[in-house]
């Protein structure tokens, strides 16, 4: 804790006084520093950035090594568990399908899955995180119910659909759950060029790391071994950047139906609650920032925050959990996070 409010302390001084915007390069290069600094002050081993622009990628860089022993640097095209992103994605799958008329965001969950555990509860309450009330509580796990939202609108499996979003958009070193290379085709319509294609994807993943209080990193092992709608994808910076400009242009949503999402809802009193419909909300110095973090106990984390006003989106994936750890964010408060607060503080006037 004393090592994170201390990098808080140090990404408030450096930020301080610099509000420009990303077309330039010294902000640009003074970032990537910043960065790399955060990066050895929390023990991350390897790194992959992103800033995204309206059509396209700003800026991209790795800091450290996705591999320790053999000394292979992370790179924009290494590919990273997306933990809790996953979110994001199955979240935009069951909005397309409202967009199609085939639902409605307060149909209940268990028309789709009559074995859920989770009541009556409506897909809105599955997507923002509440409860009756409403009462927000971050669970990531309620999500893997929507798996059967999907299939039933769809009419193919979480992970086909899944699967032809990332081939769309040409995600092509994204793998849909760790489990895919496995797959035999055709399996739900997953042939055998997707299926060789993800091999090759993993076969350059970076290596899951658990870091201990002294910065000391160790090989460990991922938890997500399939893909499920609240965890388990696979992908890199480049690749996300390409979901990212396909959803803000209206290409994967409807306008309308991504300014829902990015609504954050309120409770009987009126209060602001921290989580729209698969992206968290909230404001900074009165700008609407859209955000979602993962994490991978002792292997993996990663964060998105979103700039809406300006069409900016930083990307971060990391191959250690430093990039959330005991920061509280499922608490809706992106500031907490150094890295985060260091982008709001450079890009936000």
């Amino acid at each position: 804790m004393r090592r994170l409010v201390l990098v808080a302390t140090i990404v408030a001084g450096l930020a301080a006084g610099v509000r420009v915007h990303a077309a330039d390069n010294l902000v640009l290069a003074r970032f990537a520093d910043y960065l790399e600094s955060l990066r050895l002050q929390t023990g991350i081993p390897g790194l992959a950035a992103a800033i995204v622009g309206t059509t396209d990628i700003a800026w991209e860089r790795g800091f450290g090594q996705q591999d320790i022993d053999r000394n292979i640097g992370a790179l924009p095209y290494t590919p990273f568990h997306l933990d809790g992103l996953t979110q994001t994605v199955a979240a935009s799958l069951v909005l397309r399908c409202m967009d199609q008329g085939r639902l409605s965001v307060d149909d209940r969950i268990d028309h789709f899955d009559p074995a859920t555990t989770e009541g009556n509860a409506t897909l809105r309450q599955i997507l923002t995180h509440t409860f009756n009330g409403p009462v927000f509580s971050y669970r990531p796990q309620r999500y893997q119910s929507l798996a059967a939202v999907v299939q039933e609108c769809e009419g193919v499996s979480f992970r086909t659909a899944v699967a032809r979003t990332l081939d769309r958009f040409v995600m092509f070193d994204s793998v849909p759950g760790a489990d895919a290379a496995q797959l035999t085709p055709p399996a739900d319509g997953i042939g055998e060029s997707w299926v060789e294609r993800y091999r090759t994807a993993l076969a350059r993943l970076a290596l899951p790391y658990a870091v201990d209080s002294r910065g000391r990193a160790s090989r460990s092992q991922y938890a997500a071994t399939s893909l499920r709608p609240g965890s388990g994808l696979i992908s890199t910076v480049r690749d996300y950047a390409r979901f990212d400009v396909a959803l803000r242009a209206g290409t994967i949503l409807r306008p309308s139906t991504l300014a829902l999402a990015w609504t954050a809802p309120t409770d009987r009193e009126g209060r602001t609650l921290p989580h729209g419909m698969g992206w968290f909300v909230q404001n900074y110095y009165g700008e609407k920032v859209i955000w979602q973090f993962g994490q991978g106990d002792n292997a993996s984390s990663s964060l998105v925050v979103i700039l809406p006003a300006r069409s900016l989106t930083l990307v971060l994936l990391a191959n250690s959990d430093g990039l959330s750890r005991s920061l509280g964010l499922e608490n809706g408060d992106v500031t907490s996070s150094p890295f985060g607060k260091l982008f709001l503080g450079l890009f936000v006037r």
